[in-house]
């Protein structure tokens, strides 16, 4: 399955007003190799693992597998995770027919603000809030699994 996403920060957390949902999401790395990265997370009372491909030249496509596993497996996998563990609350906005996920990191990422949109392919149109700031879509540094390895507070 191919995921077609672009990436923003945000100006502010005027979302909150307009989120529909927000949930707490813990995950980790098995691999942070960019051609085969591997996710362990618990979202709420679930458990994923996620592999995700290399992405396109434009950063916006690459392949992702993603499964439900049982809670009890994914708290085990994350014992096994490289350091860096990630932990934010996952907040929904949705406006016009795209849901915006926007997360909200704690601990060695605090302060950073992500949002996401997930498209059916890379040119479609898509309405932005005035909260959505610059694209970033394709810089590495935003993505969560290098985030993982150099913390948003050693940054500048």
């Amino acid at each position: 399955m191919q995921e077609i996403e672009r990436k923003f920060l945000l100006t502010s957390d005027a979302f909150k007003k307009e989120a529909q949902t927000a949930i707490r999401i813990t995950q980790g790395y098995l691999s942070t190799d960019p051609e085969r990265t591997v996710r362990v997370r618990i979202k709420g009372d679930k458990g994923f693992l996620t592999i995700k491909g290399i992405s396109n030249d434009s950063g916006t496509t690459r392949i992702e597998v993603e499964e439900e596993i049982a809670f009890a497996k994914a708290e085990t996998l994350l014992k096994l995770c490289l350091p860096g563990i990630i932990d934010k609350t996952r907040y929904e906005v949705v406006m016009g027919k795209h849901t915006w996920e926007i997360d909200e990191f704690y601990g060695d990422n605090a302060g950073l603000l992500l949002a996401e949109i997930e498209l059916t392919h890379e040119n479609e149109a898509f309405l932005k809030s005035s909260w959505i700031g610059e694209e970033v879509t394709g810089q590495k540094q935003y993505y969560n699994s290098y985030i993982s390895e150099h913390p948003f507070k050693n940054w500048k």
